[in-house]
């Protein structure tokens, strides 16, 4: 699942300056701490190194700790800006960068447990203190003293020797200050920090309705007969889930290990409806109207600084630039992906007819006659496969992919503090034996954690005066299929697919070589962020990569050819739907904080439906309200708003990226060794373009994604 990478703003990793700690891939904090000692030692949060101490964190020391931690950084912020000193970048950008350190990192802890190990507690102080420290980021571009200060820097001798890195860093700096009001008048300034106020607070309230109404719902089925279709292990998953509620039957919830199988193989129509709707409905009541607020917020603030619209606000520092850019470029895909997309339509419709006798196909039919289709033309169950993906073996491939592409040997630990006992910690280092990371990876399900998968960075090192770099600290987090019983869990392919993904964020962390920390790791432009999370996706399809790990639970036995060649055959089954419907998300998405005039259009929800109805394969319901839900773009102050287009861009440079591979040795040293050092050890070093032409020797080209998604199209570039 999503992911949000490079929350930063300023030039300065401040967890995202509007909503510390809320990432879902890359949440990148400042530098190690080398600050002094502060009172209240008892309290954990004022002293984060390297060692989080997660077993001591409680709800009773966030309050104290932040508010302190605030003083000391708005302190900060006032003698930085009115230093006497002629300003240099070591005074200016180095000194911000260590001292605001501690409150970002102690925000990025509080904001990961909050959504992994929530409780009342929790989440009534995060949301208290939220506001706070989102204003107080805000508020560091509106500081008259610090931007005079910027502005000499910027004439001054001292940057015109800087290196390149740290003269990108003082002109990004330089720019995103005027991008987030440093020009603007007293009252443009007074009324842009509270528009990030309140967008923190009620996005903050948005994502914890969506965890709310997740929980809220359960299905209990005591007929075992009504469960026909549905495969075994969804049946004990079910069974236990009851069981460890006290209750009878099957216990049925909104978390995708659960929703999944049902929406794909349960034959009992009105169960898959009762499950369709309540998943694509979540949080509406309570969510609906925060939306219009959000958006108008948003487009507010946009308008505010200057720009036509939200998208060209916050685009202005990726790859795309500009909405219009993104826009087209959706807009393109979609061109070249219609045709395909309603011949698969028509064929779905028509195997139902055949197969039913009703070419009738309502939105909770789509996923389970796609399924029989898909097994009449290649006889390819993914079921087949789960006992091939025990959980802990998957991660044994992981780590096996890393050491023979990048040279990481990667080793669990043992002692170090987690959140929860599932959680499991590892450290990653050279063949030379350079500790290079630290990692936690939380794999299932519960009810105090939020859904879907997800990277964070918690700690970025920075470099030592011996020439190596302090470790990164970092995790990946995902609600994949639970162990039953005394089985470990197995794992559908997608899920396999969910860890490779996020473990590419996880690499691009902790590979990172960058000696400014607010440009190293992922906090790079966004719709460039996930192509190392992307094509790590593709090792999972390559014989050579699953008999690593890919091993039968009883026998050890690699996959067997004949399924293997049916699971490459029915790879891009229906790819042209599956496109369709990531185009519909980035396309609604640039529409609302593009095109949406909410004084016409009111309602959002209704709004959202129109939009979608063209990406839909069936007619979508008067309730159907799945923007409620879609925490991409509402649980932060921007996240991936105006930026969902980036996955598809990011698609477009991974499938490229990858062919180089496929040309050269799906484990050649030699270009894991360029991919490494002129991708993801570089963060944003450099420009993403420049980057990616490093890599590729020439720009980037959409054949190679097409021709993986099993169409055709003129070559054209991203």
């Amino acid at each position: 699942m999503l992911s949000m990478a490079g929350l930063s703003m300023a030039g300065l990793s401040m967890a995202g300056l509007s909503m510390a700690g809320l990432s879902m891939a890359g949440l990148v904090l400042g530098p190690s701490a080398h600050y002094p000692p502060r009172p209240m030692s008892g309290n954990p949060l004022l002293h984060l190194g390297t060692d989080l101490p997660f077993d001591r964190i409680d709800a009773s020391h966030v309050k104290p700790a932040i508010d302190a931690l605030l003083a000391d950084a708005r302190e900060a912020v006032r003698e930085i800006g009115g230093s006497r000193f002629a300003p240099t970048y070591e005074n200016l950008l180095g000194a911000l960068e260590e001292r605001l350190e501690p409150l970002s990192r102690a925000m990025g802890v509080v904001g990961h447990l909050e959504s992994v190990a929530t409780t009342p507690e929790l989440r009534a102080v995060y949301t208290e203190v939220q506001p706070e420290v989102s204003a107080f980021y805000a508020s560091i571009p509106l500081d008259e003293a610090l931007w005079k200060r910027l502005v000499a820097l910027a004439a001054s001798e001292d940057a015109r020797a800087l290196d390149p890195i740290r003269r990108r860093h003082l002109d990004k700096t330089l720019e995103d200050f005027r991008r987030h009001g440093a020009e603007l008048d007293a009252a443009g300034k007074a009324r842009l920090e509270a528009i990030d106020r309140e967008l923190a607070e009620v996005t903050t309230k948005f994502s914890q309705n969506v965890l709310d109404a997740t929980n809220a719902f359960e299905l209990s089925i005591e007929d075992e007969a009504r469960l026909a279709g549905l495969p075994e292990s969804a049946r004990a998953q079910a069974l236990q889930a009851a069981e460890l509620k006290g209750k009878s039957g099957y216990r049925f919830t909104l978390h995708a290990p659960s929703v999944i199988p049902v929406l794909t193989y349960l034959d009992d129509a009105s169960i898959r409806e009762t499950v369709w709707r309540a998943y694509n409905t979540r949080a509406a009541a309570e969510n609906g109207p925060l939306l219009p607020r959000i958006l108008g917020l948003r487009a507010e603030k946009a308008k505010l600084l200057g720009r036509r619209d939200f998208s060209d606000l916050v685009l202005a520092d990726r790859m795309a630039k500009n909405g219009e850019a993104a826009y087209r470029f959706v807009r393109d895909l979609e061109t070249r992906t219609r045709e395909a997309f309603e011949r698969e339509t028509r064929e779905l419709v028509a195997y139902k007819k055949e197969e039913s006798g009703s070419d009738a196909l309502a939105p909770w039919d789509v996923g389970y006659w796609s399924e029989k289709l898909r097994m009449a033309r290649f006889d390819f169950d993914e079921e087949a496969l789960r006992p091939y993906f025990a959980a802990d073996r998957v991660l044994d491939g992981l780590f096996e992919v890393a050491k023979r592409l990048y040279d990481l040997r990667i080793a669990r630990t043992e002692g170090m503090p987690t959140w929860d006992p599932s959680v499991r910690t590892f450290e990653a280092r050279t063949a030379r034996g350079e500790r290079v990371g630290l990692f936690y990876v939380d794999l299932h399900p519960r009810e105090n954690k939020r859904g879907g998968a997800w990277m964070n960075g918690l700690v970025t090192g920075g470099p030592r005066g011996d020439g190596g770099f302090d470790p990164h600290v970092a995790l990946f987090c995902a609600n994949a299929t639970p162990p039953v019983g005394d089985r470990p869990a197995l794992l559908t392919h997608d899920e396999v697919e969910t860890l490779f993904h996020e473990f590419g964020h996880l690499l691009h962390q902790l590979l990172s070589r960058v000696p400014v920390r607010s440009l190293a790791g992922t906090s790079v432009a966004w719709d460039f962020v996930e192509l190392p999370s992307q094509i790590m996706e593709n090792w999972t399809w390559e014989r050579e990569a699953l008999d690593l790990f890919a091993r039968h639970l009883d026998t050890n036995e690699p996959i067997p050819e004949e399924l293997f060649t049916r699971m490459q055959r029915a790879r891009t089954f229906r790819a042209a739907t599956m496109q369709m419907r990531q185009l519909g998300f980035g396309v609604v998405d640039l529409l609302l904080h593009r095109e949406l005039d909410l004084a016409k259009s009111p309602d959002v929800l209704a709004y959202v439906r129109d939009a979608m109805a063209p990406f839909s394969v069936t007619q979508l319901p008067a309730d159907y309200a799945m923007i409620a839900s879609f925490t991409h773009l509402f649980a932060h102050g921007v996240g991936y708003a105006a930026g969902y287009y980036s996955y598809k861009w990011a698609e477009v440079l991974d499938a490229d990226a990858f062919s180089r591979f496929q040309r050269e040795g799906l484990f050649s040293a030699k270009v894991g060794a360029e991919f490494r050092d002129r991708v993801l050890s570089r963060g944003d070093s450099a420009d993403a373009a420049a980057l990616f032409h490093d890599f590729m020797g020439r720009g980037p080209e959409l054949d190679a994604l097409l021709a993986r998604n099993g169409l055709s199209s003129p070559s054209n570039a991203a």
